[in-house]
């Protein structure tokens, strides 16, 4: 499925939040009114989500670092022992610096920054990349999570472009999950599958992106898959790490070392 230009507006939840509900607008270059829009993207005392508008539409999404999935994965997940962790080469002293090149609403960014990585994110859909802006942004004035918040990075753009452009330091380990058409059946993958395949489509540009991944990560490259997924067309990888519903496709380049 291709990407389209799904309408969308953007509107306060009350009176109060009109002004930022402006500046919002303005930034994504949106119309505050448009009755015709397909969805909405809404601010409140919660920060910014985005709302289908039909009827039996699920909730909201919102990128929530404090609360929620990402609390309890943070507080109950198996720490480094998780699979994505052995994946990117976390071990006792080694913290590699990652560069997720395609954060959607940065869960694994959010679980390998809580593991102790500095972590920089790529997403190129504006409006994704905005949810995971203000989401960072209530995480950081957070007690518990604001550590967690400092060491994510996000970057706005083409992942392609901008790790070809790459300046400074290269990330030690490029993480890539490419959107792929979806088995997962929870509740939740639905829904957000629902709300941003119209604005994202599937990746197909992800043997692109392994390349430029390749060239830049100085010692690995790990890539997310459903379990029966073909790898991404291109380099074979090293080795595979197997989930029950995920398998990470490892192309290792140089051993970390702590």
């Amino acid at each position: 499925m291709s990407a389209r230009n799904p309408v969308v507006r953007v509107e306060p939840l009350t009176p109060q939040f009109a002004a930022a509900a402006h500046q919002w607008a303005q930034r994504l270059d949106l119309p505050e009114i448009q009755d015709a829009a397909e969805f909405a993207l809404q601010i409140g005392a919660d920060g910014l989500q985005l709302q289908l508008l039909e009827a039996q539409a699920p909730g909201p999404v919102r990128v929530d670092f404090v609360e929620g999935a990402a609390a309890h994965r943070r507080q109950f997940g198996g720490g480094s022992g998780q699979m994505i962790a052995k994946a990117v080469g976390i071990q006792p002293g080694i913290r590699p610096r990652v560069l997720d090149a395609t954060a959607g609403l940065g869960r694994d960014a959010f679980v390998l920054a809580t593991l102790g990585c500095e972590v920089s994110l790529i997403e190129r859909q504006p409006l994704i990349a905005a949810l995971l802006e203000d989401g960072l942004g209530r995480a950081s004035g957070d007690a518990e999570v604001g550590a967690i918040a400092a060491r994510m990075t996000l970057l706005k753009g083409n992942a392609i472009e901008l790790m070809t452009q790459w300046q400074g330091e290269a990330p030690q380990v490029i993480y890539l999950d490419p959107m792929f058409p979806h088995r997962d059946k929870s509740a939740l993958v639905k829904k957000e599958m629902r709300l941003f395949r119209p604005f994202v489509g599937d990746d197909m540009d992800a043997p692109a992106l392994l390349t430029a991944a390749l060239e830049l990560a100085s010692h690995r490259v790990v890539v997310k898959r459903p379990r029966k997924a073909p790898a991404i067309e291109g380099s074979k990888p090293g080795y595979s790490l197997e989930g029950k519903s995920s398998r990470y496709d490892i192309y290792p380049k140089k051993k970390l070392q702590g």
